[in-house]
């Protein structure tokens, strides 16, 4: 087999493969549509509120929601020791004002 033929045979299955992909994708965002649409009245018939964050600690879970000094409940020196203490900031209403 030429190197040529090898080529052609290669590009269009990889051609092939990237309109498979295209056409799942354009399936999935319809069914995705309609899980979000439900879930959406779910939640609207529950009364539900905010997204929970994370799932770790109960101050990072929702932040609103946690006293100042939920992350030092062991002791008052006590480090983080939840990942996700560091990648969520405290609300505006419980940060010191400078």
């Amino acid at each position: 087999m030429r190197k040529s033929t090898r080529f052609i045979l290669v590009m269009s299955v990889s051609v092939m493969i990237c309109g498979l992909l295209l056409f799942h994708a354009r399936q999935r965002r319809r069914d995705d549509a309609r899980m979000v649409a439900a879930n959406g009245e779910l939640v609207a018939s529950l009364q539900l509120t905010d997204l929970c964050l994370f799932t770790e600690a109960r101050y990072t879970r929702h932040p609103a929601m946690a006293d100042r000094h939920a992350p030092f409940q062991d002791h008052p020196l006590a480090l983080e020791h939840f990942p996700s203490g560091s990648l969520t900031t405290p609300p505006s209403f419980h940060r010191e004002a400078p």
